[in-house]
Order: C-alpha cells, then structure tokens, then sequence
C-alpha cells in the first residue's frame, strides 16, 4: 500500500463540557486533539495506512501535546516542523444539543501558517500516494504557497490529489475570499468531497445537479457529495453512485467528515489506485468504498471529539455486518 499524506492545520480543540450553551456562557472545556486535515491523517492511520502529516507546531506545550498525539495515533510526523514564531493553533468549540457546533478559532497567525514552500522536500511523494488538503490554512500566509508546492510536486510524482474545502468562514476576512479561494484550488484536485451545506455557497448555484457538474473543472475526476446521515452520492463524468448513511445516537458531528473522507481514501489505497485507474476503481468498487467511508462517519460521531472517536478498522467491518 502507497503512502498518505495530508497537509494543513493540527490544532487543540477545546470541547464545552456543557451542551447547548452559547460559547460565552460555557464555564469548562475538555482539550482534545483536532485539525481537520490532521483528523483525516488520523483515521488513515487508525484503519491500516501509512500516513504522514504535513504542517508546523509551536515550540509550546500544546505543540508537544499534539505531535504525540498523532504519534500515538499511528501518524508519521517526520514531515511535521516546529516554530518559536508563532504559537500552536486552538479553536473552541460549542455543542449544540443536536451535536452540531459553532467555531472561535485563535491564530493570528498560528504556527501551521508559518510552514513555507521551501521546507515541502521533494522525495516526500511517490506514484500511487494520495496528497489530501482542506481550505482552513488556504488563507494568504506562507502555508498557502506550501500547498501550491506539495499538489504540483505530488501531481508530477504520480500522487493522487484530495480537496475537502470543509469551510469555515469565521477564519476568512470576508465570504466571498473563502469562496474564490476554494474554487481557485477546486482544479489541482482529482477528488472533491462537498457538503449539501457548501455545495451552493462554493458555486453560487442553487440546482444540486448543475452546481455539481460546474465543480468537474481542471484536473477533477471524482466529486463526493456528502448528506450528513442520509449519505453520500458519489459523481464521476456521466455517472453517479448513491449509498445511504448509517443511524447512530449523535454526541458529537466534529470530525464526522473527516473520518468519512480518511475511509474513502483508505480504501483506495488499499485498492493500489493510481491516477490512470481512479475511475475504474470507483466504477467497480464504489459500493464497497462508500459503505466504508459511512460507518466511518457515522460511528465517529458517537464519541466526543474528533481524532479520540474515529474507530478502527475492525470496529467499522463489525458495524457493517451488523447493520
């Protein structure tokens, strides 16, 4: 099996003790692990893959905290740098009592902003790998520039790319730069995966089918199109695949996608996929692959926290006979 690479931010989230609070009248919070990309780095780890994370800590206490969390994980952090500039990323989070949840991010900027083109090293990528990337550190910093280095290197390399714009607009100065940002990155990637909440705010778009196939752009092959638990359609040119979602009793959606995408993309590493076969691999295997990257999803939101809940790989096979 090929290697995972995934780039962007790992920050701390603080997870409210309480549900259903505002974040100003929370009085406790329990520190857990989070970042989306880092999440998806996780789960990859977690179901078999070897998997590396990208990005830059703080010299500080929660940097510490974070690189042996993902250590522990089963994540490579040969690739993770350290800084003495900036201070490790953290975002508070609230619950509401459906599990669904509101952002205050502090970073101005944090250290993952800070890691520059020039320390993306060209032996990381290989024919066969798969490079993942999320929108959350596509704001103007030095990391910006990293990613455009690392999707290009992996590209020439043979690497297959993977875009989650997973938004979040409280870290943008405005709507409308998050928007162009992500539409300006939407055509590096082979796979897109979008929510039913992003696909018309991304593409200015209301009909689902026409926003869609505006997104086939560029270099994109395959669009994943996430409907929380009603599950998944799945998009190549011409063709689309449809697999339900799973019920669980939600404590917590943070990380849910993440989870989803890291067992979609498991899984086509662990079918040897390669740029020229991604297509076919999805025709022949779509079933299989989706039914995955659901009970991946679905199970994670059954914990509290994102990179604590994402199950393993025996527990999601489980789930699936039983379901």
């Amino acid at each position: 099996m090929r290697n995972f690479y995934s780039i962007g931010e790992v920050l701390i989230d603080f997870i409210p003790l309480q549900k259903g609070r505002a974040l100003k009248d929370v009085v406790g919070f329990e520190r857990l692990p989070g970042g989306a990309p880092a999440n998806v780095a996780v789960a990859v780890a977690r179901f078999g893959g070897k998997a590396y994370m990208i990005t830059k800590l703080g010299m500080d206490a929660f940097g510490d905290f974070l690189l042996e969390q993902l250590q522990q994980a089963g994540v490579n952090t040969e690739t993770v740098k350290r800084t003495n500039e900036a201070n490790t990323g953290l975002a508070f989070v609230s619950l509401r009592h459906d599990g669904e949840r509101d952002f205050s991010f502090y970073r101005n900027p944090s250290a993952d902003l800070l890691l520059s083109e020039k320390e993306i090293e060209d032996g990381w990528f290989e024919d066969g790998d798969i490079l993942h990337f999320c929108s959350v550190d596509l704001v103007e910093s030095p990391m910006k520039k990293a990613h455009i280095k690392a999707i290009h290197l992996a590209k020439e390399k043979g690497s297959i790319i993977s875009f989650d714009p997973n938004v979040r607009i409280p870290l943008w100065n405005n709507p409308e730069t998050c928007r162009k940002t992500i539409l300006e990155f939407v055509p590096m990637a082979h796979i897109l995966k979008i929510s039913e909440e992003e696909l018309e705010f991304i593409t200015g778009i209301s009909n689902i089918n026409e926003a869609i196939q505006s997104l086939f752009t560029g270099d994109v092959r395959a669009i994943i199109y996430t409907k929380g638990a009603e599950g998944v359609e799945l998009y190549l040119k011409g063709e689309v695949y449809q697999s339900p979602g799973y019920r669980v009793e939600v404590q917590d959606t943070t990380g849910a996608g993440d989870a989803f995408i890291g067992g979609f993309l498991y899984q086509l590493l662990e079918k040897g996929v390669r740029q020229e076969t991604l297509e076919k691999i999805l025709r022949e295997h779509h079933q299989e692959v989706l039914s995955f990257a659901n009970a991946s999803g679905a199970l994670t939101t059954s914990g509290k926290g994102a990179i604590p809940s994402i199950p393993t790989k025996d527990e999601i096979n489980c789930f699936l006979q039983h379901s």
